[in-house]
């Protein structure tokens, strides 16, 4: 199939699109057959997108599946997956139909909260698809849109604040972006992904402003695409919007900003930062390693002072991605195998984690710590779910939590010691805050009088954890699944990228003498 790329990505749009146009009305009828129509769209893209993991080659490190033709203007539409992005497809169209079936007690304006989900989705697949810089940063912009309305809209009593603090955090970090873009093709006159990973940016020391930059123009682009991607991940200190925005947004709002929104920063990493300017990578990587340790040890310390089970899991978030952070700009096998596997771990559990909480909050409407206790004696089935993905986020071998970050604090470890010694104490830290909560919420008697009539998961509730209760045991355990499909990929960025490094060193001498 040529265009499989292409027809995966806009399945959910010509989803979005029947539903805007042939649905009418509010009644029961209407919502039931919204909720329907998206959820037979989601599982078709998932479905169409197992075509390309099976007709896959981990051992070809060029792009596969590769559509190009031309587009508006002259600009060019191309699309392809590698071993990086590859399993980023497959987590997007694995979690949506999870996502669609966890909105299925909402009533409110139902057909264009299904629309909003279905556009994300295109928007979301696009972003890991795109080989043109016009067109992933068209992808990479408009997914801000429909998660700016879906918090705005269906979201807490403080949703416009958290929406609009969302919108402005992440849009003014892609300025810069586009900044860079522009200059990119200014040097190289192409916006062909693909020619961009082998074109040698400046890296002559510049001064910019009375300042001397070493690494000169890489340095510079790094730096503008980083603002875009640290706020995307979240990076330490840009990391604020993340807590608002996951208590105001509804819970599949928050389990689509946890689980795949967050990993287009990492993806973006992979993508650019470091194959383009590995120069920019040199300088500055040791300030993304102590950054990333300063996140994981502080956003854990303040998780444990968190009243709230949904900012909680937010903070715990930001920790996790920290490690992802550091993986990656260790540059090397271990690091960015352990950053990427991380990354889809993460997509699992923390959406997991925060579906457990809305399990609860659909009964009782709040997200209070204190509101709750001793559940185990009501909802055993709950308890018992939710053991496990505490167990899986504070990284229990046997579970994907522990391949991740014993893979990415491996990497660390090579790469800077002191980074990893500080960046350990996270995993302490987590465990802290994530058996604190699980025993203030589950363990103990059942003494509040509200909570001795509250029911235990139904069968439609158990049916959305289990995919994601086998993911998170089967990476657990046969880590490889994984790391036989991005390791010849990422083995040939770090070839790419330490080569580019080497052949800087002299001219870094020189420049200092």
């Amino acid at each position: 199939m040529g265009n499989l790329l292409t027809i995966t990505t806009f399945i959910p749009t010509i989803a979005a699109l029947i539903l805007a146009i042939f649905l009418r009305g509010e009644d029961e009828a209407a919502q039931r057959n919204a909720k329907w129509v998206a959820m037979a769209a989601t599982i078709m893209t998932f479905v169409v997108s197992l075509f390309i993991l099976f007709g896959f080659n981990p051992a070809d490190t060029g792009f596969q599946f590769v559509e190009e033709r031309d587009w508006l203007l002259g600009l060019q539409y191309k699309m392809g997956v590698d071993g990086i992005s590859v399993l980023f497809v497959m987590l997007t169209t694995f979690l949506m139909p999870i996502t669609i079936a966890a909105c299925w007690n909402v009533t409110h304006r139902v057909k264009e909260y299904m629309i909003a989900f279905l556009l994300l989705e295109t928007l979301m697949l696009g972003v890991f698809m795109a080989l043109d810089l016009v067109l992933f940063y068209l992808f990479f912009e408009a997914g801000l849109i429909p998660m700016f309305l879906i918090i705005g809209i269906w979201g807490g009593k403080d949703r416009i604040y958290a929406a609009f603090k969302f919108f402005l955090y992440t849009f003014l970090g892609s300025v810069l972006m586009l900044v860079a873009m522009v200059t990119m093709f200014y040097q190289s006159g192409t916006t062909d992904i693909e020619t961009l990973l082998t074109f040698q940016f400046g890296s002559e020391t510049m001064t910019v402003m009375g300042i001397h930059v070493i690494g000169g123009l890489q340095t510079l682009l790094w730096l503008a695409f980083f603002a875009s991607f640290a706020v995307k991940m979240p990076m330490w200190p840009v990391h604020t919007w993340l807590p608002d925005a996951h208590v105001q947004a509804p819970t599949a709002g928050s389990v689509v900003l946890a689980a795949i929104l967050l990993k287009m920063g990492g993806y973006g990493f992979l993508r650019f930062s470091l194959p383009m300017f590995p120069v920019g990578t040199e300088v500055l990587g040791d300030l993304v390693l102590w950054l990333s340790a300063i996140a994981i040890v502080y956003t854990s310390l303040v998780a444990l002072v968190q009243e709230d089970m949904k900012k909680l899991i937010a903070y715990s978030s930001v920790a996790h991605m920290g490690y992802v952070t550091m993986g990656i700009f260790a540059v090397n096998q271990q690091g960015i195998d352990g950053a990427i596997f991380q990354m889809l771990s993460h997509g699992f559990i923390s959406g997991a984690l925060f579906l457990c909480v809305g399990v609860i909050y659909d009964r009782m409407h709040t997200r209070d710590i204190d509101a709750y206790g001793g559940l185990v004696n009501r909802m055993p089935a709950y308890a018992l779910i939710f053991m496990l993905f505490t167990m899986a986020n504070v990284g229990l071998p046997g579970t994907s939590g522990f391949i991740g970050e014993f893979l990415t604090l491996m990497g660390v470890f090579k790469a800077n010691t002191w980074v990893a010694a500080v960046a350990t104490t996270g995993v302490i830290l987590s465990a802290a805050y994530a058996l604190w909560l699980y025993r203030r919420v589950v363990m103990g008697d059942l003494i509040k009088e509200s909570l001795k009539s509250i029911t235990d998961m139904t069968p439609r509730e158990r049916w959305i954890f289990a995919p994601l209760v086998v993911m998170t045991i089967l990476l657990g355990v046969y880590p490889s699944l994984v790391t036989d499909i991005i390791g010849p990929s990422v083995e040939a960025l770090v070839g790419q990228v330490t080569t580019a490094q080497a052949a800087f060193e002299p001219a870094t001498l020189m420049a200092q003498h």
